[in-house]
């Protein structure tokens, strides 16, 4: 996998936590530059916790499955992009103001599912895992600072936009896996 694939699929995954970023920004009077890096630190520390615990379930199954690595990435991509969609189309999430562990914990495990997903397709990919975990958590982690400000500026104009984004960018990616593994790209 290319660097420049890495970020991309980076800042795919990290559109759900800027979604929800901005919902907090938008629940939050008084905002502080405690909040942009407190919900910073639980979404870009999960965001990039959840690869790696997936990308050590995918290489423990890894030699099972091998032959059909690409299609597990093109599905798990594609099912992690349509749910992005949906939730785009949703309307009226209001998250409460509360930046506490037992508010943020949830909201982070939550966002990072689709993470753990990729982690385990990274494994079939034989991605640096290293590498791919320091970026998604880092540029997860300044998606959701900027949410939480912008959020709190702006409101939730572009909150769907942002998320129908992130899943459009990550169905492609997984669509580009399946067609270099079929020799359709080259």
């Amino acid at each position: 996998m290319h660097p420049w694939e890495l970020v991309v699929i980076a800042v795919g995954l990290s559109m759900d936590a800027f979604a929800i970023a901005v919902c907090k920004g938008l629940s939050v009077d008084g905002l502080k530059k405690k909040h942009m890096v407190v919900t910073g630190l639980w979404f870009g520390g999960a965001q990039g916790l959840m690869p790696l615990i997936g990308y050590l379930l995918g290489t423990g199954f890894r030699a099972w499955i091998e032959r059909l690595d690409h299609w597990i990435a093109f599905v798990l991509l594609l099912i992690i992009g349509l749910g992005m969609i949906k939730e785009s189309r949703q309307e009226g999430r209001r998250l409460d103001a509360s930046f506490a562990a037992g508010a943020m914990l949830p909201l982070a495990i939550a966002n990072s599912i689709d993470a753990l997903a990729a982690g385990i397709s990274f494994a079939f990919l034989e991605v640096a895992i290293l590498p791919a975990v320091l970026l998604i958590g880092g540029i997860t982690f300044a998606a959701s600072c900027a949410g939480v400000w912008l959020g709190n500026r702006f409101g939730g104009k572009y909150r769907s936009r942002a998320e129908m984004a992130g899943g459009i960018v990550l169905i492609l990616m997984g669509t580009k896996i399946l067609l270099e593994h079929l020799g359709v790209l080259g």
